[in-house]
């Protein structure tokens, strides 16, 4: 499948169905694991193929320069239409929040291994973002601000090449299960399940643990909670964020150069898209 337009595709979203996203109230008694180890953060972790992917801050780019142009479009319509200005980007979630399962010692001891919630003004921006206000306005608008929608889309990526994004979802995702097989990672999950079963839990890898079915809940349990700060904390005395994440870079560069083509086409597209973007935000 080839096309000019996707939106971002990481294997972190094996993850995604494994809890659910609600925000809780930290609970649970503190953690026995002392002290607190140090985990790599989140917005550090940086892996080849982001230069070919969206990361989330650049996907609202996108959609805010899309709300400006059906803002335009809509006016010469007669319609009025208010677009709305996107949250700076250290207000949205890093793209690697959960790649590796949860890694940062704050979110595991609010969230356990449900997704920390979105901060406000993130928050505020996806309750009105610009396909549901689309979706929710009366026919006439809808029917208008859909077509200028589709109006907006096709100017954004005029010039843009192509590139196979079916070739990119599926290197992703056979990246990253083969960093799961690598020696070192495979040693580093077998440290880190023995050091969670020092404290009680007994999962093979990070991903067993969030995916378990015990935190398919509303809220997460003291249980989830403790779980979970072990976890973080199992990481870090194990060094297993920093040994997995090498192991996917050495895999994606190898894939980098095995179809430079590919990849070319990949950072051509996105480079377009966001200086087409951008300019349309710029000129405001």
């Amino acid at each position: 499948m080839s096309l000019r337009r996707w939106r971002a595709v990481s294997a972190l979203v094996l993850l995604a169905g494994a809890a659910c996203a609600c925000s809780a109230k930290q609970a649970g008694a503190p953690p026995k694991l002392q002290p607190r180890v140090a985990v790599p953060e989140a917005r550090r972790l940086v892996l080849p193929f982001d230069a070919y992917n969206f990361s989330p801050a650049e996907i609202m780019t996108l959609e805010v320069a899309d709300d400006l142009l059906v803002g335009d479009c809509m006016r010469e319509r007669g319609f009025a239409w208010q677009a709305l200005p996107g949250p700076a980007e250290s207000e949205i979630a890093p793209p690697h929040r959960r790649r590796y399962g949860v890694i940062e010692p704050e979110v595991a001891d609010v969230f356990g291994y449900h997704f920390p919630a979105d901060r406000p003004a993130v928050a505020a921006y996806k309750s009105r973002d610009l396909e549901t206000r689309i979706t929710g306005a009366p026919p006439k608008v809808r029917d208008a601000a859909g077509e200028c929608l589709d109006r907006a889309r096709d100017r954004l990526t005029a010039r843009v090449p192509e590139a196979d994004g079916a070739f990119f979802s599926e290197t992703i995702y056979s990246a990253f299960d083969a960093s799961q097989r690598d020696e070192k990672v495979t040693r580093a999950f077998r440290a880190w399940s023995a050091c969670m079963a020092g404290e009680g839990f007994h999962y093979p890898d990070p991903l067993a643990a969030i995916t378990d079915r015990r935190w398919s809940t509303k809220a997460p349990s003291a249980l989830e909670i403790r779980a979970a700060r072990a976890d973080v904390t199992c990481k870090a005395r194990t060094g297993l964020v920093s040994t997995w994440a090498a192991a996917e870079e050495r895999i994606q560069n190898d894939a980098i150069r095995t179809h430079p083509k590919k990849f070319q086409a990949l950072r051509s597209v996105k480079t377009a898209q966001l200086e087409a973007a951008r300019q349309v935000i710029a000129a405001r």
